[in-house]
């Protein structure tokens, strides 16, 4: 009982811990951000779907041009911080209570961690061909194509980990039970780690990106720690506590958008986390409101080929809602609720098993 208190104490502290550290360095990532400029000089040309972005512009051509990217800093830095500083706390004071709140595991956190970290770098890239004009992307930054090639050689890398380092080649299937699917084992994660980024399109309108992610984050922390994995619980719970101090600064109006580098590191972890706990099987349950954001896309661009109409007015479906007059922040809000919902569910789903 003592363990089981500890182990809570453990989770909500460092949670703590990462949003309190998170709040406190924004002003300076803040004021970095704004003196060297790092937002688009430019403004979306062309919509998702291939025609010239009207609506989209009509309703964020300036706020496009003047908000900073590569907020998603605050997130996996402070998490990198907070991970660093509490095992050379380990190592400085072993065998004492501080130690025990080191959450750096081979077995649970060394590849999420890896994933956030590398991912993160790689959006950070990204960021930066934006911000500068460079690359052959609209408006800059890593094409379409070898953004996708990267984000599948990253899911190719976890894959491999899983099933030649860890062993594991079985997932749960509603009904059936553990099914052994060999080497399938390994496309499956790569298809996952792709349909988690292309999720990542979300980041659209000011604070939507982060409390979807936050709800996301929360629910594989209860996950986790009803599976006994303890230090992934504490991972996704500091994760979490890093989101909500990303919120507090990127609710209405922003003051920087999450960017490559956040959307990058958080979908791929996100992948990740969901083999670790073998929850795919509820992931587009938790994670429905990036389902809803990638369907919306294939619909429209669908529509467009074989109708050749659109059924929304802009898509991802966020600006849609916008196109309808809906004010940016209802439309958040009311994801944000759908959002726990579905998040709720998902958890419930999986801890009925």
């Amino acid at each position: 009982m003592q363990l089981i208190v500890f182990n809570i104490i453990k989770v909500f502290s460092l949670a703590v811990i990462t949003s309190a550290l998170a709040i406190l360095w924004c002003p300076i990532l803040t004021n970095f951000l704004y003196k060297h400029s790092f937002w688009k000089k430019t403004a979306r040309q062309k919509a998702i779907s291939g025609e010239d972005a009207v609506v989209f512009n009509s309703l964020h051509k300036e706020k496009e041009v003047n908000t900073p990217r590569m907020g998603g800093l605050l997130i996996w830095v402070t998490v990198l911080l907070v991970i660093g500083l509490f095992y050379i706390l380990s190592l400085i004071f072993p065998g004492t209570l501080l130690a025990n709140f080191n959450f750096l595991s081979r077995q649970e956190t060394w590849l999420p961690l890896f994933t956030l970290i590398c991912a993160s770098i790689l959006g950070l890239v990204d960021d930066l061909l934006v911000v500068s004009g460079a690359g052959k992307y609209i408006g800059g930054g890593i094409s379409f194509k070898k953004r996708l090639l990267l984000v599948a050689v990253i899911g190719l890398i976890g894959s491999l980990w899983f099933y030649n380092k860890l062993g594991w080649d079985v997932i749960f299937v509603p009904f059936l039970g553990d099914v052994s699917i060999g080497l399938w084992y390994i496309p499956l994660f790569i298809i996952v780690a792709i349909a988690c980024w292309s999720g990542g399109i979300i980041d659209g309108l000011d604070g939507l990106a982060g409390g979807t992610f936050a709800s996301i984050f929360g629910a594989f922390t209860v996950i986790a720690f009803a599976s006994g994995k303890i230090e992934l619980a504490t991972f996704c719970a500091v994760v979490t506590g890093a989101l909500f101090s990303f919120l507090w600064f990127n609710i209405p109006p922003a003051r920087f958008y999450m960017g490559e580098t956040g959307i990058l590191g958080l979908t791929m972890t996100l992948a990740v986390v969901a083999f670790l706990t073998d929850s795919v099987y509820v992931l587009p349950m938790i994670a429905g409101l990036l389902v809803i954001e990638v369907l919306s896309v294939i619909i429209q661009l669908l529509s467009k080929k074989i109708r050749g109409k659109k059924v929304f007015l802009s898509t991802p479906i966020h600006h849609h809602f916008e196109a309808l007059g809906w004010p940016a922040y209802k439309v958040t809000m009311r994801a944000w609720i759908i959002g726990i919902v579905l998040a709720v569910i998902g958890v419930a789903l999986r801890l009925l098993r």
